[in-house]
């Protein structure tokens, strides 16, 4: 994915002119960032421009003894008496009880033999994170479950149950067409050509062409194909790098012709099923949990299909993200009852999940076991860390995470296209070289140095979204932004929807995000759509971003300005469309917008 030079023109010229590159020199640190705060001047004269000081910008004070120290947290076990509440504020403290050990450089001793290559290459993995807690991911998960630790008895049930009752599923598969119409012929000879050319040639040929191919046979489509057509049909239709209710309903559409014409799906397609019913959404919630849970009854109740380790990854994936962790845990008991083995998607869920529960000793002991489990660890892994370090409140340990992906990053000389297929790829690598690894340890270390552990787009898109969205950090996003290009990591939709967010969000009066760096975004942005920029597109979500962003500074002649532009270059359906008229009108009726609107009036007429 290469960067339009009219585009890197734009941003970077916009936001990060005159930045001085960051440095990647520092000595490396466990601690974190070695910061200057003796740097007054302008970081940056573009968009962004800020000036440091020592009110922005904390150093941190370099430790000059190497030790290895515990910080131990207790919280009071005593069970106060009825009607009694202790004064002591101890006893509600939901802090874990564990020691924390720091990674921190230990004296060599000579009269140690030097460790192997493998347990060589555990530390170093180890010592991205800069401390680990002396607990397991069980006793976190007996935490969450009583955080005061009063040793309660747990609730009798709910129990996940399934059914083991057989089932006949050996369904008739095929059918033979038996119309001799040469023109029902052609048209499955068409959609075989076509499903073939987007296995061999993904990006010459789109879904909604194959499955218009699909909609011209007389219905049910699904008796007129062989079954081996049939299963790459549905194949051809889970490779969407984007999940969305369109996708999901034409996936759909396919399974429940299958379903009616008593043909059996497979578990692969169970699994994607249950992937497009949680996953089509942005935020997944009770809605989709239950659609998740439904379709797996289905499948092995009904169907007499049995779940595999894939199926219960994406079960405990939407329960954690909709907010169910006691669901969540019901079924990774579940999962270990049935004797699976935990690979790489179970470890990332695990701690993507301790991430939600913004319980970063939990992360850190996933991320351990993850490690001590000899699976390879790279920027995706380290992503999730990022993610629930920044959820937790801890910046440093995340920065400190973002250190170490840039170094790892100095000794590529060039940077691969990480794409969706891509990316997926790489993955099964992954998972193939883990399970070699785990076989034979000694291959460990050659397989890990293979893996990318550099920044890539989500990694910025976290930092951006917490420093820019969330806090409204100038300074921060200036020096992501800017180390986005060092990287060769392209612009994005998504980074310039977090760049709304924070205008809409920390923009107005006397703010640093001022109205003369929103309008150079917004001429950046509108660049790279006229030059086709991979992964950039107008949705609502991306209008309504900069609609908000432009009413804390725009007249209402400059509203509808940039609404006509959105407009003439969205391609939206006649219902968003609507939806966008219904935003508008009530961001120009709102009071606050009014005030606003008078008072720019009224200082332009001044200046006139």
């Amino acid at each position: 994915m290469r960067i339009f030079t009219r585009i890197d023109r734009s941003i970077y010229g916009a936001i990060l002119s005159c930045r001085p590159p960051p440095s990647l020199s520092s000595t490396p640190s466990l601690h974190g960032i070695r910061l200057r705060d003796d740097y007054r001047g302008p970081i940056c004269s573009g968009l962004l421009a800020v000036t440091s000081s020592n009110r922005s910008v904390r150093p941190r004070k370099k430790p000059t003894v190497s030790c290895t120290f515990t910080v131990a947290r207790h919280i009071s076990s005593a069970i106060a008496p009825s009607g009694y509440r202790p004064s002591s504020s101890s006893f509600f403290n939901s802090n874990f009880p564990c020691s924390r050990k720091w990674n921190h450089a230990a004296a060599a001793r000579a009269d140690v033999a030097p460790p192997s290559r493998t347990t060589r290459l555990k530390d170093e993995l180890l010592e991205i994170i800069d401390c680990y807690d002396d607990t397991s991911v069980e006793e976190h998960l007996e935490f969450l479950r009583d955080p005061y630790l009063r040793r309660y008895a747990p609730a009798d049930g709910p129990y996940l149950r399934v059914s083991n009752r057989g089932e006949d599923v050996n369904f008739q598969s095929f059918r033979r067409n038996q119309s001799s119409d040469p023109k029902e012929a052609e048209m499955v000879q068409n959609l075989r050509a076509a499903v073939i050319t987007k296995f061999k040639r993904p990006a010459t040929i789109d879904l909604d062409t194959i499955y218009e191919l699909y909609r011209a046979l007389p219905e049910p489509g699904v008796l007129y194909l062989p079954a081996r057509l049939r299963h790459q049909l549905l194949a051809v239709l889970g490779m969407t790098e984007r999940k969305n209710p369109k996708s999901m309903l034409r996936y759909f559409s396919v399974v429940t012709d299958v379903k009616n014409s008593g043909l059996s799906l497979t578990i692969f397609e169970w699994n994607t099923a249950m992937s497009f019913a949680s996953r089509y959404v942005g935020r997944s919630t009770e809605v989709e949990v239950e659609a998740a849970l439904h379709l797996w009854r289905e499948m092995e109740q009904a169907s007499g299909i049995k779940a595999t380790d894939v199926t219960f990854n994406i079960l405990f994936d939407v329960a954690s993200k909709a907010g169910k962790f006691s669901l969540a845990e019901m079924i990774y008991q579940q999962m270990i009852s049935r004797g699976f083995s935990f690979n790489r998607y179970h470890h990332v869920s695990l701690i993507h999940y301790f991430g939600l529960k913004q319980d970063t000793g939990g992360v850190r002991a996933a991320y351990k076991e993850m490690v001590e489990a000899g699976e390879i660890i790279d920027s995706i892994a380290l992503n999730c860390v990022i993610s629930g370090f920044l959820a937790g409140g801890e910046e440093e340990s995340a920065e400190s995470v973002y250190e170490k992906m840039k170094e790892s990053a100095l000794g590529n000389k060039s940077l691969p296209d990480r794409n969706y297929a891509m990316q997926k790829n790489i993955t099964k690598v992954l998972m193939m070289f883990a399970k070699i690894g785990k076989r034979y340890p000694d291959m460990l270390p050659i397989f890990q140095q293979t893996a990318l552990m550099s920044p890539n787009l989500q990694t910025y898109r976290l930092l951006i979204n917490h420093y820019g969205s969330k806090i409204g950090d100038l300074a921060k996003t200036a020096q992501f932004l800017d180390e986005m290009k060092l990287f060769q990591v392209p612009l994005h939709g998504a980074i310039f929807l977090a760049l709304f967010k924070a205008f809409g969000k920390h923009g107005g009066a006397g703010s640093d995000w001022s109205a003369s760096r929103l309008v150079h975004v917004w001429d950046a942005y509108l660049d790279a759509l006229d030059d086709n920029a991979d992964g950039l597109y107008i949705s609502t979500w991306m209008s309504m971003a900069i609609l908000r962003a432009f009413a804390k500074y725009a007249s209402r002649d400059q509203i509808l300005d940039v609404y006509g532009t959105l407009r003439s270059r969205w391609d939206l359906d006649p219902a968003n469309s609507q939806f966008m008229m219904d935003f508008l009108k009530q961001i120009l009726q709102d009071p606050g917008f009014l005030v606003e609107s008078r008072r720019i009036a009224s200082w332009d007429r001044k200046r006139a």
